[in-house]
């Protein structure tokens, strides 16, 4: 029986990464005086490194005006993290970063079924309050029964430690919960700790290969696109498919 189901954030609840965090990133390099202008593609090739801080380390090996030593080179990445994760906060409580389409309305459905919810994620609490509490409320906490996020969970996605550390939280075996993810990391992150996974695909992952997932699909707003594929072609993913999917796996 399916008991909860576990929301990944970053472009899974919403279009953070092309949406926020770039923004944010060229903001602080902007306010820092630093000659780097990430575009949206290789920002989208930086996403395959996992953490904003680490990807600013892997991005200065190919930046000729990047300190030369480790740790100057890790002092600056601190330096810019912690401005980016500011301004992203601004541009995140302003309203500028929408929940993806059909979020709300599992949200809303998941409640009035008694079903639980739990966020897993290996971004920070400071980033994820903001945009929940922009888009759901001051209380959005009380709409989750765990929250899991890089302070509780350091090994970053794909490693399983931020949903095992759920599963504990919530006292659930995996084929009690579905995961909701939006890239083939999530999907390995998940995938090792038991749990089954849907893939609403996002702007950065659109053709990731997700083998083993349940379902996978361009948006929890729309009924096409999805395989395997569903009735008909209005309305939006609700429970009763995930459920279906779910029931389709032994």
């Amino acid at each position: 029986m399916l008991e909860a189901i576990l929301w990944d954030v970053d472009g899974t609840l919403a279009e953070t990464e092309r949406d926020g965090h770039l923004v944010a990133f060229n903001a602080a390099f902007d306010e820092l005086d630093i000659p780097w202008l990430w575009s949206e593609q290789r920002y989208g090739e930086l996403l395959r490194v996992a953490g904003g801080f680490e990807r600013l380390l892997f991005d200065m090996q190919s930046q000729p005006l990047a300190p030369v030593s480790l740790e100057e080179r890790s002092a600056l990445a601190r330096r810019i993290h912690a401005l980016k994760n500011r301004r992203y906060t601004e541009h995140v409580v302003s309203g500028a970063l929408p929940l993806r389409a059909g979020v709300r309305e599992l949200f809303d459905g998941c409640a009035a079924d008694g079903l639980r919810m739990a966020i897993v994620t290996t971004t920070s609490r400071s980033n994820v309050h903001p945009l929940l509490a922009a888009q759901v409320g001051a209380d959005w906490e009380s709409r989750f029964a765990a929250v899991v996020c890089a302070e509780d969970a350091p090994a970053k996605k794909p490693d399983p430690q931020a949903y095992r550390i759920v599963l504990e939280r919530l006292q659930l075996r995996p084929e009690q919960t579905v995961a909701i993810e939006d890239s083939a990391m999530g999907l390995a992150a998940a995938t090792a700790a038991g749990i089954p996974v849907v893939i609403t695909r996002s702007s950065y992952f659109p053709d990731d290969p997700v083998p083993g997932a349940l379902a996978a699909g361009p948006s929890l707003g729309t009924r096409s696109g999805w395989s395997p594929p569903l009735d008909g072609a209005e309305g939006r993913v609700g429970l009763a498919d995930i459920r279906q999917w779910r029931g389709t796996r032994r």
